[in-house]
């Protein structure tokens, strides 16, 4: 793929996010948008079909209680840090311990970056990157509001992550490399900002079959976490290449009829071709920072 192409997928998705964050009330949470999908009328993205704003809204608590998380999660936090964007719980995952350092990849409002806060404590810290200055405005709010102490945010692409080598005991992601255009760029990143021994807890969408052509060119469909998605066995080699082992891969595949519901409109089912998973792998002992892929 061309840099071109690339800097067209990253805007997209620059775009729809930043729209809904713009769309969330500090009182009520997430508003509808003024367009479906949190598209704003000006928007350049291609819209479904039909508004997939048809039908009863679902909160961002009620969506992310599908996605595993507790009553307790939900309500720690304050309005506006959970949107609801997920496709899984990756801080439940981690099984975290006290004193732990944690760089959360495409980290939105804050949601998992501050259930991570409290599962490391005051001795451990946890970094969350994103590429969207609404949503890192947004995040940096909320820890003011939350008085969090051990979070800090920063303004980068998770291709190229603001965070010096052999930092992370630990790298979450929710639903966010799947929207990369350079994924294995993503990885050799991940690996180099680990220590060794560090490890992946990643909640995302994968690919159960070859996209159709198609669907990986319509820019609403990548946006949406759909079009974007890599196989299992892309995903597998992809970490191989940029030095994981202990690679674990496990689909969830009661997450199809979910997923389905993202797109509605679209002439395919997006259930048809994609999974949520969780994505896990460990940095060797021993290993030294790779350069990362350019």
């Amino acid at each position: 793929m061309e840099n071109k192409e690339k800097e067209v997928i990253r805007q997209a998705v620059r775009e729809r996010y930043g729209n809904i964050v713009k769309s969330v009330s500090e009182s009520t949470g997430l508003q509808p948008a003024t367009s479906c999908c949190g598209q704003s009328e000006n928007s350049t993205l291609p819209k479904p079909a039909t508004s997939c704003c048809d039908g009863p809204q679902v909160t961002p608590q009620q969506m992310s209680a599908l996605m595993g998380y507790s009553k307790a999660d939900l309500s720690s936090v304050v309005d506006g840090a959970n949107l609801g964007l997920g496709c899984g719980n990756p801080v439940a995952l981690a099984s975290l311990k006290s004193g732990e350092v944690v760089v959360d990849l495409g980290s939105g409002g804050g949601f998992d970056c501050f259930l991570a806060a409290k599962q490391v404590g005051e001795n451990g810290r946890v970094i969350g990157v994103d590429m969207t200055p609404d949503m890192l405005s947004r995040a940096r709010m909320n820890a003011e509001k939350m008085k969090t102490a051990n979070v800090e945010f920063r303004l980068g692409e998770i291709e190229h992550l603001p965070v010096a080598d052999n930092t992370a005991d630990i790298i979450m992601s929710n639903c966010v490399i799947n929207l990369s255009p350079d994924k294995l760029q993503v990885y050799h990143e991940a690996f180099r900002i680990l220590k060794p021994g560090g490890r992946l807890a990643i909640s995302d969408v994968v690919a159960t079959a070859p996209l159709p052509a198609d669907v990986q060119q319509n820019l609403a469909l990548v946006s949406a976490c759909v079009g974007g998605a890599a196989t299992v066995d892309e995903t597998t080699i992809m970490l191989q290449e940029a030095g994981f082992n202990n690679i674990r891969i496990t689909a969830k595949d009661e997450s199809r009829e979910l997923i389905s519901k993202w797109v509605p409109g679209e002439t395919k089912n997006a259930g048809d071709y994609v999974v949520s998973a969780y994505i896990e792998a460990i940095k060797p002992k021993g290993s030294q920072p790779c350069s990362s892929a350019s």
